[in-house]
């Protein structure tokens, strides 16, 4: 498999630490808001990839991190604690603020069909860890104390801007209108380890250190719950590409400087998801979340089948009429599966083929548009129709897109609408049958009356009806049209 790794701009092969074993650590939602669907774009394609390299027979150890506390709105480790802004915003505690969004958060992905990582791990049940590795760094002169904080130096490292070529221009940048310097920093780019001062002096959640009563930053949680459950040694660390500076450049920094090797070897990021009018973003005030979709009328399936048709480098732009394309597009693929029948024997030669394809798309570098592409190749083959729906069931270990299930629904709910419409046909057939009888009985008492005006105005009624009469010695018969 090739993947495109961040780290070196090239789509190297993966090749993991550990033969037969692949460690994931993926960046955690900030639980002051909802995720909004730009988030879960990221997410779908993280647990594409778990999913694909657990297919492949890796054995997969994946961990993700929950910041609930620390996380600060700028990219230079200033501006409003987002947290702190959650719990004022909604009149709550900043706990819990995080208790209902992780909640919400781990909904979301159950409608999605993202996997619940190995490990989920709150950065407040790991203080003692964040302050045993910032006593490391500062053992190792890596770190420094200025004005009650611990920062990192980025003046002692060879590289910093390791993804992009960033300059301290460009880092200024970054932050945002009204935003006071720092001026405890040494260097414009060092970040906070550790805070003791700040002009947060109501944060909420606060802990006892060597440095004082404060809060971790942001950065060094992932570094510490990572190495903590995967060890000194990670496979690929996951994100969105707006984490990659500064979040994963300050993780790579401290990892390596506290471990003294290298950390991380593969760096996968995730485009963003774009509107008509630009990056989808929480600090805009007005961001799409899946509960408005799924409230429009949306199945969550076909958000997700709508994620899996663009390469996960790719900006994706959301739009309700590219949804709409989806969900079309979702539910004609759905009627296709449906129209195969569960029967027959599975070809094995003819499923390896379609599997190649598959896999073919999918190792290269999660190429998730053309695995869609093999899956339509799939009806289109010649083969039996029970190969097919071996074919689709196992792909769909992989999109998860509830393909077998949604189609069996279909037909099922198809049967019992076409056997409610044969029973209501039946029954106003039995009806009619009766009315037919009953204007036989009548026509024959009019004969029998000598009326045979009424006679024949009965048998005219019935044949504009379409049934014919004949008469017999034994009685009256009759054919419907």
């Amino acid at each position: 498999m090739k993947l495109y790794n961040s780290l070196t701009r090239t789509r190297d092969d993966f090749i993991p630490n550990e033969p037969g074993k692949a460690k994931i650590y993926t960046c955690g939602p900030t639980v002051y808001h909802f995720a909004h669907i730009g988030n879960l774009r990221t997410y779908i394609m993280e647990d594409v990839l778990e999913k694909y390299l657990r297919y492949t027979g890796l054995d997969v150890t994946r961990v993700m991190n929950i910041t609930d506390v620390g996380h600060l709105t700028s990219d230079a480790d200033e501006g409003e604690d987002k947290m702190l802004k959650g719990a004022q915003r909604e009149n709550k505690t900043v706990m819990e603020i995080a208790k209902f969004y992780t909640d919400a958060f781990f909904s979301d992905c159950d409608k999605l069909n993202i996997k619940t990582p190995d490990v989920v791990k709150p950065a407040t049940e790991c203080i003692d860890d964040f302050i045993h590795v910032i006593e490391g760094l500062l053992e190792k002169g890596y770190a420094y104390l200025a004005g009650g904080n611990v920062y990192f130096d980025t003046s002692k490292l060879k590289e910093y801007y390791v993804f992009n070529n960033f300059t301290e221009e460009d880092l200024a940048v970054g932050v945002r209108d009204g935003v006071e310097a720092d001026l405890n920093k040494k260097n414009k780019n060092d970040f906070v380890l550790w805070f003791t001062k700040s002009k947060f002096e109501d944060q909420a959640l606060k802990w006892d250190s060597p440095w004082g009563v404060g809060y971790p930053g942001w950065h060094i949680e992932c570094s510490c719950i990572s190495m903590k459950y995967l060890g000194e040694e990670l496979d690929i660390h996951c994100g969105g590409i707006d984490n990659a500076f500064p979040h994963h450049t300050n993780e790579i920094a401290q990892s390596e400087a506290y471990l003294g090797h290298k950390w991380c070897n593969y760096w996968f990021h995730v485009h963003h998801l774009n509107t008509t009018g630009g990056k989808m973003s929480k600090s805009k005030g007005e961001f799409l979340i899946l509960p408005l979709l799924i409230e429009k009328g949306y199945d969550p399936m076909a958000y997700r089948f709508f994620c899996l048709q663009s390469h996960y480098r790719k900006n994706l732009v959301f739009s309700y009429e590219n949804l709409d394309n989806a969900t079309v597009a979702y539910r004609k693929l759905i009627q296709k599966i449906a129209a195969l029948k569960d029967e027959g024997d599975v070809d094995a030669e003819a499923l390896a083929a379609l599997k190649a394809k598959f896999t073919e798309a999918l190792d290269n570098d999660l190429n998730t548009s053309l695995a869609i592409t093999a899956l339509y190749d799939v009806l289109k083959a010649k083969c039996s129709d029970a190969t097919k729906r071996a074919a689709i069931a196992d792909f769909d270990t992989v999109l998860s897109l509830n393909l077998l299930a949604a189609a069996d629904k279909l037909r099922a709910e198809t049967e019992a609408a076409a056997a409610e419409a044969a029973a209501a046909a039946d029954a106003q057939k039995d009806d009619f049958d009766r009315e037919i009888e009953a204007l036989i009985a009548k026509r024959a008492e009019a004969k029998k009356a000598k009326d045979y005006a009424e006679a024949d105005r009965i048998r005219a009624y019935l044949s504009e009806r379409g049934v014919t009469l004949k008469d017999t010695p034994g009685g009256t018969l009759y054919e419907r049209a």
